[in-house]
């Protein structure tokens, strides 16, 4: 593994390459997001212009997962300073088009845009493995920890039956489980608050849930990064040497 500036490296156990998103991949990250969310608005989905853009912006942040050449999964991140205080925001207000321009070089979290899977690659540990990769990010970058917020992709099928309020409420008792949020909060995420009209997507009915992984929080396959070493540089002359 390497980890740099837009440089980032690792093997997974089964072949599989979690990497910094390139230009190259543009084309093929717009492909994958039309296959994992079919029914969101096409206004929301990023193209593969966008992607250009991203790179141009914040290159750490967008991630990708290789099989061989086929980009196979992605992340696409930016930072923003986020007050919990007033947490009512829509993915509109992120994306600005599509061109993650609400990006704050400075910002002090770290706010995951999109997380996808293609469906032939989904239960190989693939989100789990791109949290990871982000949350090491998190922890080079000195930052506060990820927020974002996840799709309530299991109301669709039952808003007949309940409001959402009351699956958000069921989820964080853990009387029903999300397809979504629950794996996410298998990785570490805290739910912070229900989100309405956060996305144009029936499979949610368009409500999303605001959570937050912090940053002391270990997370599954993230290695923390090793911020210096002191070794002896000549117990003659007792000095101490950092090895950044």
């Amino acid at each position: 593994m390497s980890v740099g500036r837009a440089v980032y490296r690792k093997v997974l156990a089964d072949g599989l390459v979690v990497a910094s998103a390139r230009p190259w991949h543009a084309a093929a990250l717009e492909e994958l997001q039309r296959i994992v969310f079919p029914t969101l608005a096409d206004e929301e989905r990023f193209k593969a212009r966008h992607y250009l853009r991203h790179l141009d912006l914040f290159p750490e942040g967008q991630l990708v997962v290789l099989d061989g050449d086929r980009v196979v999964a992605a992340t696409a991140t930016i930072r923003l300073d986020f007050d919990f205080a007033h947490v009512t925001h829509t993915f509109a207000d992120i994306i600005q088009g599509g061109w993650l321009t609400s990006h704050e070089p400075g910002g002090a979290w770290l706010y995951g845009a999109d997380l996808g899977v293609h469906p032939d690659y989904r239960r190989r540990g693939l989100a789990q493995a791109l949290y990871a990769a982000r949350q090491e990010l998190v922890w080079r970058l000195g930052l506060q920890g990820q927020v974002t917020a996840g799709m309530l992709s299991g109301y669709g099928a039952v808003r007949d039956r309940m409001t959402a309020q009351q699956y958000y409420e069921d989820l964080c008792a853990g009387r029903l489980t999300d397809p979504t949020l629950s794996m996410q909060r298998s990785v570490g995420f805290e739910f912070r608050g229900l989100l309405k009209d956060y996305l144009n997507d029936p499979v949610c009915d368009n409500y999303s849930v605001l959570i937050v992984l912090e940053a002391a929080t270990p997370v599954r396959g993230a290695v923390r990064p090793i911020a210096h070493s002191i070794k002896l540089c000549g117990a003659r002359h007792g000095c101490l040497v950092k090895i950044h």
